[in-house]
């Protein structure tokens, strides 16, 4: 009896111990952005969240994109 518990455990370890060898798959902005957009307008805790952070993050690529278009003005 004590054998078999010893095998049975020696056994569930070693099923369980594998680590998988892909990482997860990154996404791309354009990707990331689709998700984010369907979270901020879903019913979800938090979507108001993540729709202020994009709100943000566009007005702060938009004034980054002004500013570059001002230092380019001989």
């Amino acid at each position: 009896m004590r054998r078999l518990i010893v095998i049975a455990s020696v056994l569930l370890v070693a099923a369980c111990g594998g680590k998988s060898e892909e990482p997860a798959p990154t996404r791309t902005k354009e990707q990331q952005r689709a998700v984010d957009s369907t979270v901020g307008a879903s019913a979800l805790a938090g979507a108001r969240g993540v729709q202020g952070a994009m709100k943000a993050a566009d007005s702060a690529a938009a004034r980054n994109r002004e500013l570059d278009s001002l230092s380019k003005l001989p």
